[in-house]
């Protein structure tokens, strides 16, 4: 064959690893991760988040009692308001058994949590006067116990925490499938008057008691809310928009931002725009207002019009946030008590970098929230 300009031929080279594509923006990677994830099923619970900041598991759990004896509750639900935090205390080690358990049953019952300013008194099932040492005794041997801080929004209103606690424990016992071995102590020291139950490990049959993942994360929330309800009533329109506009420029983690997270539709976005096929959203214009919040503090993005996105740590963040504020909250509630003006005085937050030593006296101690991180 003679020699043409047109031929060539060719040579291989050695392969080469081809560089990964540039992830480019944050609302990019939403996109493509939306186009990748096709449509979304109906069934099933939408974004709940992790205290990380990462999505988990959407779905039911199918592992523990507790499986299918509640209904999940919405943010704009008539129904009356609680806040339920959840832990469980694994037992690991003898150290760990002899003294966290005595160690937290001394601080619930600490001076001043009552009304008269008084230690609070632990009570159970069938008595005022629960024997809180013998408690701790008898799990001592399990493998974990529970510990709740169940929050009505309304505790103020309600005529006995004793008695709603009862109730509210009989009614987990049926949905459970078990008698409980529980004690519990309310609390009157803080906005919000709250009830703490530490709850035995263990079902009536002598096995380790496991509880549904889905019924510690809704279901008590959702018995505690019916209890209430049937003894105040349903909250009036008006009482949920009140609610909501206290939330708008909360700088910690909100129902609302929970709701949010609901409305994600595909990939993480939040689609409040409007559209023929579909019914508009009459709360849209909270939403928009508590997005445009979270996004000054860089929690949020708006991709479009009506369209928004949350960022993977923003309810991390916004639980720190909630945190550090009560601590300076109750800070200053302690100043006001003890009539120490604010300009004669100095505080520091454990943590902080000190180049001089802090000299003073120690006024008042506690842990702000003994469940941090669970919900």
């Amino acid at each position: 064959m003679s020699h043409d300009d047109r031929e060539f031929r060719i040579r291989p080279g050695r392969p080469r690893s081809t560089p990964a594509p540039r992830s480019g923006s944050f609302v990019n990677q939403v996109l493509r991760a939306a186009r990748k994830a096709g449509p979304v099923r109906k069934s099933g619970s939408a974004g709940e988040s992790s205290s990380s900041g990462r999505s988990v598991r959407t779905g039911h759990s199918t592992f523990g009692r507790g499986r299918a004896g509640f209904g999940r509750s919405r943010l704009f639900s008539p129904q009356r308001r609680v806040v339920v935090k959840a832990r469980v205390v694994r037992h690991r080690g003898r150290s760990f058994r002899s003294a966290p358990m005595t160690a937290h049953l001394a601080y619930l019952q600490r001076e001043g949590v009552r009304r008269d300013d008084s230690g609070g008194l632990m009570f159970h099932a069938r008595s005022d006067d629960a024997d809180d040492p013998a408690f701790a005794e008898h799990c001592q041997d399990d493998r974990h116990h529970f510990r709740f801080i169940v929050s009505p929004e309304d505790a103020a209103d309600m005529a006995d925490l004793k008695r709603f606690t009862r109730d509210f424990m009989t009614q987990v016992e049926k949905d459970l499938g078990t008698d409980l071995d529980w004690i519990a102590v309310d609390h009157w020291n803080t906005d919000n008057p709250h009830v703490h139950v530490i709850l035995r490990g263990r079902a009536d049959d002598g096995k380790d008691l496991v509880i549904s993942r889905d019924y510690i994360r809704e279901g008590l929330r959702g018995r505690a809310q019916d209890l209430i309800t049937q003894e105040l009533g349903p909250r009036h329109d008006h009482e949920i928009r009140r609610n909501l506009v206290r939330q708008l420029d909360a700088e910690r983690w909100t129902a609302l931002d929970r709701q949010l997270v609901r409305d994600a539709a595909r990939g993480g976005v939040i689609d409040l725009a409007p559209h023929p096929d579909r019914q508009p959203d009459a709360y849209a214009s909270f939403k928009v207002t508590r997005l445009r919040k979270l996004e000054t503090l860089g929690l949020a993005e708006q991709l479009g019009p009506g369209q928004w996105v949350l960022t993977e740590n923003a309810q991390a963040v916004l639980r720190e946030m909630g945190l550090l504020g009560d601590i300076i909250k109750r800070i200053h509630r302690g100043l006001s008590e003890r009539g120490i003006e604010r300009g004669s005085a100095s505080y520091v937050l454990a943590g902080e970098s000190l180049d001089d030593p802090v000299l003073g006296r120690l006024s008042e101690r506690g842990l702000d929230d003994a469940l941090k991180g669970t919900a």
